[in-house]
């Protein structure tokens, strides 16, 4: 054989080599956009997670269009992931029944957090940051049994407040919404007469159960807002005073304002914070049937009536709607990268959970989450050690560590005769409380708890006061006047010499000496320097 034929005898070997080699870098995965739509609840975690894996060449693109948008898109094939805080195959006690999509998928838990009550109510001008309510006032007020925020029932809640005879004005979703279907699901499981008798108002016989779409009429003095940015920017209106509304904590977080702390089981005022919802979670029963399609769903009855009194009771977790097959829009690509997306935000993504208004998920969701991710098509599981996750919750025995080192609450959150003053959420600032409810307890609401600000002082006779009209107002008054919890210190109008008048003297001096002594010591030194 010649030269000539050896070479391409050793080209066609190294051709035939390399053809199979080609096809396989082919058809290796790669980072491609996906698309995914739903749960506004989750949205804040969501975005965050979509900016930190941008630097890994991850493109993810979340429309926040509400929980029950996101299951019929990815019903409909049109997203390649949903985000609901609730399953396909629920009745709907106004919606009907949520068909399952015809392609197989998964359910996998993301984030977890508590569902909040964030308000816009003052007394006397200023800003109220420690309301507390109890489960049945809550109920009441969103089924408008309660109207006025001087009603009996608020102020037996809150024995530390002057409360304001205002109208409230609860504001809810006018969209399909998994916010929606954890609150009515928490008043359908807790408090059915009070749920049911508002419901039959709609034509809806007893039981009436969990609803995405909440039932409300303008008339009634309800508001309705789309998606969980719109309840919170009516809410935050300075023309809003009055209104409540219920969404995830990350948002009154964001919008600086407070949430309501609600009464737990154990009778103690608790607002939801990562550490309450790490305890209130560990009696939730996860369904781990691997043959039903509601495998990791939530089973959140023992939580509601969880008697430790660190307990956040609206406490839950939402969960991403993955595909398991290819087809209909789903190929091995796309599949490669929702499973590396997935694989950021169970592991490091849980780090920013706190940060954010959430609270990240346990040890066993996150190892469960993964086994979702390895049905994903295309898709490669997560390969490092759960030890190198740093999640906030893991401890090396396999408990909860955020659950365990939560803080006991206050004693002056307890229900009864006291009162804290400490702020809740995204607004810290104190709201000081009447001399009667004063709480001299540890916790948020010792003597440093209530010390006034802005100049005002707490006493007796904030217990009635002077409303719009000139006369003085109590709890039972007509209008919205507002009875005023605090009066300002006013030294300006004492007759007589006192404290106020000696320090006046006392500057005075100091000013006219630094004024006089200068001039006199510069001339001392002049003429001594003369003389010499």
């Amino acid at each position: 054989m010649n030269v000539r034929a050896l070479v391409a005898a050793a080209v066609a070997v190294a051709v035939t080599a390399l053809v199979p080699a080609q096809a396989a870098v082919a058809a290796a995965p790669r980072r491609v956009p996906i698309n995914g739509a739903g749960s506004t609840w989750s949205s804040n975690a969501i975005d965050n997670w979509r900016r930190n894996v941008l630097q890994r060449q991850l493109y993810v693109n979340f429309q926040p269009t509400g929980s029950t948008d996101g299951r019929n898109q990815f019903r409909n094939a049109t997203v390649d992931f949903g985000v609901s805080e609730i399953p396909y195959g629920l009745r709907d006690a106004f919606g009907g029944v949520d068909t399952a999509p015809p392609r197989k998928f998964a359910y996998m838990p993301i984030v977890a957090g508590g569902t909040a009550f964030m308000y816009n109510l003052k007394i006397a001008g200023r800003q109220v940051t420690n309301l507390r309510l109890s489960g049945d006032v809550v109920a009441s007020i969103f089924t408008g049994a309660i109207k006025r925020w001087n009603d009996p029932k608020i102020k037996d809640d809150n024995p530390g407040l002057a409360l304001p005879n205002r109208r409230i004005v609860p504001v809810v979703r006018q969209d399909g919404s998994g916010t929606s279907a954890q609150f009515t699901l928490w008043m359908s499981k807790q408090y059915p007469s009070i749920w049911n008798a508002y419901c039959a108002k709609f034509g809806k016989k007893a039981p009436c159960g969990i609803t995405s779409a909440y039932p409300f009429r303008s008339s009634d003095g309800f508001v309705g807002q789309q998606g969980s940015t719109g309840v919170t920017g009516y809410v935050q209106q300075a023309n809003a005073e009055g209104a409540i509304t219920y969404v995830e904590y990350s948002y009154a977080i964001g919008a600086r304002f407070p949430v309501v702390k609600v009464r737990n089981a154990a009778d103690y005022y608790v607002e939801p914070t990562a550490q309450n919802v790490a305890v209130a979670l560990t009696k939730a029963r996860i369904n781990t049937n691997q043959g039903s399609r509601e495998y990791l769903t939530q089973i959140l009855d023992d939580v509601y009536r969880f008697t430790d009194p660190r307990v956040y009771p609206l406490s839950s977790y939402s969960y991403m709607i993955v595909p398991t097959e290819t087809g209909r829009g789903i190929n091995t690509d796309k599949g490669f990268t929702l499973g590396e997306f997935a694989n950021y935000f169970l592991c490091e993504g849980q780090q920013q959970a706190d940060v954010l208004g959430y609270s990240p998920l346990p040890k066993n969701l996150v190892e469960a989450g993964f086994a979702q991710v390895s049905k994903i098509p295309g898709a490669v599981k997560h390969g490092g050690s759960l030890s190198q996750c740093n999640n906030p919750t893991f401890s090396s025995d396999g408990s909860n560590t955020l659950a365990k080192t939560a803080p006991q609450p206050s004693p002056c959150d307890k229900r009864g005769s006291k009162q804290t003053s400490a702020g809740t959420a995204g607004a810290k600032v104190e709201t000081p409380v009447l001399a009667a409810a004063r709480c001299t307890g540890s916790g948020g609401g010792g003597s440093q708890g209530n010390t006034p600000q802005n100049g005002a002082t707490v006493g007796p006779s904030a217990s009635a006061s002077a409303g719009p009209g000139g006369g003085a107002t109590g709890g039972g008054g007509s209008g919205d006047g507002e009875l005023i919890g605090a009066v300002p210190v006013d030294l300006t109008g004492r007759p007589g010499w006192g404290l106020q008048q000696t320090a006046m003297l006392i500057a005075g001096l100091v000013v006219l000496g630094l004024v006089l002594v200068p001039p006199l010591l510069a001339q001392r030194w002049r003429s001594r320097g003369g003389r010499r």
